[in-house]
């Protein structure tokens, strides 16, 4: 299957699992039973549980592995983009143009709903059968890194002290590879830790290639901001209004920015050389992230 048939084909598959999970949370408190469910389906790509499965094609691994491991990372997820919404973080009334969850419901059921999907998602992992307790085990203490104070939650704090600073480029990545870039690695770890008998070489590699396109995707990000700006505001203006944020583009220059996407992309494949063609959907997905245009 092409990238494009096996993410769609992963995306249903998750979400039947998550469907599966939160069909199985109490129902005692209904309004928060629907926040859940509500922040959980709000139309996102799936790729942290796409880095999951694609993994562990690239390690021979059957999908009923995995689907535990995906839902939990996939939750995390969710979790942190309802909290980051609030009000005393980001602030934002609409996600994926659809209302926040503290605006559909309240403040109080949004910080709850966070609460309970970061607590579902270990739950998930703890409930596999297809899981041996080691594995069980090493997976919950890779999430429980990358999702609190030195993964993702140490790097939104970061970029919260970082409001109306100039960063150099070395915080920049720093914080990038807290606040978004921790998740990524830990979506390629826990596909990898699916396999009974791991080869610590072959983990390395897959961390190397998901530290490299978790920069890549927030470099490519930075340069569709300024890209879009620049076709609604017009060149300089666009450019302008990006200048004034701690973006790669802003330290770099946009072409700068963009040479150093590609050498994340190339140091990507390079670490996964040594992987069959099994592997060939995680090459795709590097050269996806620095190719795509939204």
């Amino acid at each position: 299957m092409s990238l494009k048939q096996l993410t769609e084909h992963y995306q249903q598959r998750v979400d039947g699992a998550l469907e599966q999970l939160l069909s199985k949370t109490s129902n005692i408190a209904s309004e928060l039973h629907h926040a859940m469910h509500y922040s959980t389906f709000n139309g996102g790509k799936r790729i942290r549980p796409l880095l999951v499965y694609l993994t562990g094609m690239a390690l021979n691994i059957t999908p009923e592995h995995q689907d535990a491991p995906a839902c939990a990372v996939e939750l995390i997820h969710c979790y942190s983009l309802v909290h980051d919404d609030m009000p005393a973080m980001d602030d934002d009334d609409l996600r994926r143009g659809k209302p926040t969850c503290h605006k559909q419901f309240s403040e109080a059921t949004a910080l709850l709903t966070g609460d309970a999907l970061q607590t579902l998602a270990f739950e998930a992992l703890t409930q596999s059968s297809h899981l041996s307790d080691k594995q069980i085990v090493s997976m919950v203490r890779v999430l429980a890194q990358t999702s609190g104070a030195a993964g993702m939650a140490g790097g939104q704090a970061i970029d919260l002290a970082s409001t109306g600073k100039t960063l150099t480029l070395k915080q920049l990545k720093i914080m990038h590879e807290h606040k978004t870039g921790a998740l990524i690695r830990a979506s390629v770890q826990l596909g990898a830790l699916c396999s009974p008998e791991l080869d610590p070489a072959d983990l390395n590699a897959l961390d190397t290639y998901a530290r490299n396109i978790g920069l890549s995707f927030q470099i490519k990000d930075d340069i569709l901001d300024i890209e879009s700006d620049t076709l609604t505001l017009g060149k300089q203006q666009g450019a302008d209004i990006n200048l004034n944020k701690a973006t790669y583009p802003a330290l770099l220059g946009l072409d700068g920015a963009k040479k150093m996407a590609l050498e994340c992309h190339q140091n990507a494949l390079d670490s996964i050389s040594h992987f069959d063609q099994q592997a060939a959907p995680l090459r795709d997905l590097s050269e996806y992230i620095i190719t795509r245009d939204h």
